[in-house]
């Protein structure tokens, strides 16, 4: 099994808001992050279940950008299941 991208989650998240994903609450999804040993993992649980601690991702192109998304989840080499569930926890812009 190859390794993983070496990139941070800090490069991550630049490229999703980059893309157009706003994040509510972005310092403590930095702050569980930092603490996490896999971070992609961490990182589709704070996405599912974060509305408690106010996180929510939300799409502020209204999917115009999924391309774009899809290149960044792809490029930090999320697996299929974890590229799928981050993008249906995407919240549409309200």
């Amino acid at each position: 099994m190859g390794s993983l991208s070496e990139e941070s989650f800090d490069e991550f998240l630049d490229s999703i808001k980059e893309a157009g994903i706003a994040i509510t609450n972005e310092q403590e999804v930095r702050e569980r992050l930092a603490e996490a040993q896999r971070w992609r993992y961490a990182l589709a649980t704070l996405a599912a279940n974060g509305k408690a601690l106010g996180i929510r991702f939300l799409d502020m192109t209204a999917g115009s950008n999924r391309a774009v998304l899809a290149g960044a989840l792809a490029r930090f080499q999320f697996p299929e299941s974890l590229q799928a569930a981050f993008s249906a926890s995407l919240s549409p812009e309200h």
